[in-house]
């Protein structure tokens, strides 16, 4: 998104002074262009006077492409009339205007549009790369203009002017490191969920780029070599080449990560990539081959540390080994891994109370490559992101914890894989958001109420209000190693059950803003206590893992009224008969929270059944639920003890059968069954229950 599209949706008046001397109907009409511009980067009466030109030579290609032409040619005459001979003017006229545009955004949203900020990134980047490639022709055009001499005047000046390339050099080498390092810092919040652009393509170029002046450096410094001495130039030449091992070893890149909770005996593919490769390998006799092992934290931190070699894998994984192969005509050089497995792991000794789900180790991949020109041997080694191993299924749950504290929470440059204990509560819920649109796959995201609710859960205090769990810390232990009061389970076990149950069964309604979801029952009897009778609204079960429940009001004849909570619904409820359907078959529910008729409200979401035979000639029948009646609920709190309004699935067929008043002839009704009671009555209209019960199932019958 680029910062004019968030401008134009801000106010008009919000930024009314800050097109004063640049109409906002020019500032339309350039729109994204005007940002693609280096004008926050260039100085200089020639610059400004080059993009002065770019901006009257666009408004006239605009002119001529059906723009609204007049106009057009109104602030073509004025912008050359009054900046020709001018361009600064026009120049700090735009920095003004982009400065006070993305003050007004940052105040609205607080952040830049992340499309203006790699934008605005790769225009300084490539105005330093020219300055540096503007540098070497500047060198190689004062070599040049004595030939055969020694350099006396200009010619003493090359010297300088290659210890200052050099120095530029340094600090582009030092902007392509750290935008490699945003890039794995990105990648990682990827596993959280996060947008992520994940094309390697642009730091490529970057790497290419530096690497290509870098050797036009080293034979500008050959060539200076009497000017600048034996001690100066092999100095220079030991830089150059600390830089050129730099680039080359933080382009090694996990491209493809493998997966970060990791279950042995199970198939999984990852991918290293080297940026540099089509550069520096595309004469390399035989394709280099990339080893994969796993290493401990301990390992990892060591390697980190300086540890050229790895001693011992803590696992075994096959299918370890991949060649490095350069395709010319995708311009990239690759290692994938397509079926490793990890066949085995070496637990570690864990710090006191840790669990095996706690303990982190990850994917190292290492190769030696030589590079040309200069057949530099290089050994190149990069970490995957952290992985948790575990052997059974129902360790998934605990490590997908760990992973995303840690993708969460890591901060770049760490020591592998040192993260904070305790974060700030503002950062958690960023956390938990980003990870509830992500896996329920959802545009609808979490309210300031559900962090209230949520807040209330994880730091069991309901007698604060929202604003005391600001910049309070949340702690590991407290997201998913102390059990919630009350409860069997960690907050996050709890989380995630939430998550497996609206991505499987309740997408749908929670984008369509039909669940209220994080809120507690207290929350809900305010809020209903002055519905009408009937009214009704969803949240996820706050005892349960894994719940969704149906909360309504009912009134009686007095005037009395008392908020009903229906048993929660798990996935596998809901895999029997739909949320909807189960909405629509109870008669109590009228109108869901604060006064949308249910059917307007469910009615895309209501399953058409069938009432005729089929083709066979067989009567259909359907699943309806009903809620159980007073009696009945009492024996149900008494066996369960959970507070719940028992629901319970009656099977019913159409057409409906004649009643025996109008078919005085049929046979007795068959035997009922009630499920509540578990108990036989000899017909429906003596159920012990008082509930209108289906006919004894077939197989139930004596």
């Amino acid at each position: 998104m680029s910062l004019w599209s968030r401008v134009s949706c801000l106010p008009p008046e919000q930024l009314a002074s800050a097109y004063g001397e640049f109409p906002r109907s020019l500032r339309n009409l350039l729109a994204d262009w005007l940002e693609s511009q280096p004008w926050e980067f260039v100085t200089g009466v020639d610059a400004a006077g080059t993009l002065l030109a770019a901006l009257l030579e666009r408004l006239q290609a605009l002119a001529g492409g059906g723009g609204p032409q007049a106009q057009l040619l109104q602030h073509i005459a004025s912008l050359e009339g009054t900046y020709r001979h001018d361009p600064l003017r026009l120049l700090g006229i735009v920095r003004r205007v982009l400065q006070e545009e993305k003050a007004a955004v940052m105040k609205q949203d607080r952040h830049l549009p992340l499309g203006f900020h790699r934008q605005q990134e790769e225009m300084k980047f490539g105005l330093e790369l020219q300055r540096l490639q503007h540098r070497v022709r500047e060198l190689q055009a004062r070599r040049q203009a004595r030939p055969g001499k020694r350099a006396t005047g200009t010619g003493s000046e090359l010297p300088a002017l290659l210890l200052e390339a050099m120095k530029e050099l340094e600090g582009a080498k030092q902007q392509v490191l750290k935008r490699i390092q945003i890039w794995k810092r990105h990648q990682q919040l990827a596993g959280n969920g996060a947008t992520f652009d994940e094309s390697l393509d642009p730091l490529q170029k970057r790497c290419e780029g530096l690497v290509d002046v870098l050797f036009q450096l080293q034979q500008e410094a050959m060539a200076a070599g009497a000017e600048l001495g034996a001690e100066a130039l092999a100095r220079l030449l030991e830089r150059l080449n600390d830089v050129l091992t730099s680039l080359v070893k933080s382009s090694f890149v996990v491209e493809k990560q493998p997966p970060q909770v990791l279950k042995t005996q199970t198939k999984f593919q990852a991918g290293v990539r080297l940026l540099l490769g089509p550069r520096l390998l595309a004469a390399a006799p035989r394709p280099c081959t990339v080893h994969a092992d796993v290493v401990t934290e301990k390992q990892a931190r060591d390697l980190a540390q300086g540890s050229s070699t790895l001693s011992e894998s803590t696992g075994e994984i096959l299918h370890n080994v991949v060649s490095l192969e350069t395709n010319l005509g995708a311009g990239s050089c690759c290692a994938v891994f397509k079926n490793a497995l990890l066949k085995k792991i070496k637990r570690c000794e864990r710090k006191g109370s840790e669990s095996v789900t706690e303990e982190k180790c990850a994917v190292l991949f290492s190769v030696t490559v030589s590079l040309s020109p200069g057949n530099l041997t290089l050994p190149l080694q990069v970490l995957s992101l952290p992985i948790v191993v575990i052997v059974h299924g129902n360790q998934d749950n605990n490590a997908k914890a760990t992973v995303l504290w840690d993708n969460a929470f890591a901060e770049p440059d760490r020591v592998p894989f040192v993260v904070a204990e305790r974060v700030p509560w503002e950062r958690m819920c960023e956390t938990l958001n980003l990870k509830f649109m992500s896996e329920v796959q959802t545009t609808r995201g979490l309210q300031p109420e559900h962090f209230f609710f949520l807040a209330q859960k994880i730091f069991n205090d309901h007698s604060a209000g929202p604003e005391a769990f600001t910049g309070r810390p949340v702690s590991w232990a407290q997201f998913n190693k102390e059990i919630l009061p009350g409860r069997g389970f960690t907050f996050w076990q709890w989380f995630d059950g939430v998550l497996d149950l609206t991505k499987r069964c309740l997408k749908s309604y929670w984008s369509d803003r039909l669940i209220r979801g994080f809120i507690s029952k207290q929350y809900v009897s305010r809020l209903l206590s002055t519905a009408p009778d009937g009214t009704f609204l969803l949240r996820y079960s706050d005892s349960e893992i894994g719940g969704v429940t149906i909360a309504y009001l009912a009134r009686a004849e007095d005037g009395s009224w008392q908020v009903e909570n229906i048993q929660p619904f798990s996935a596998k409820d809901l895999s029997i008969r739909s949320l909807g359907d189960r909405i629509r078959d109870l008669v109590q529910l009228r109108n869901l929270y604060p006064n949308i008729p249910k059917d307007q409200a469910f009615g895309n979401h209501y399953n058409k059944e069938q009432m005729a035979k089929d083709g066979r000639g067989y009567v259909p029948t359907t699943i309806k639920m009903t809620v159980e009646s007073e009696r009945c609920v009492h024996v149900c709190q008494g066996a369960a003890g959970s507070g719940h309004v028992c629901a319970r699935v009656l099977i019913s067929s159409y057409p409906l059968p004649p009643s025996p008043a109008s078919a005085p002839h049929s046979q007795p009704a068959p035997p009922c069954w009630c499920p509540s009671l578990q108990t036989h009555s000899p017909s429906p209209g003596r159920c012990p229950s008082l509930l209108t019960c289906s006919p004894l199932p077939p197989f139930l019958s004596l």
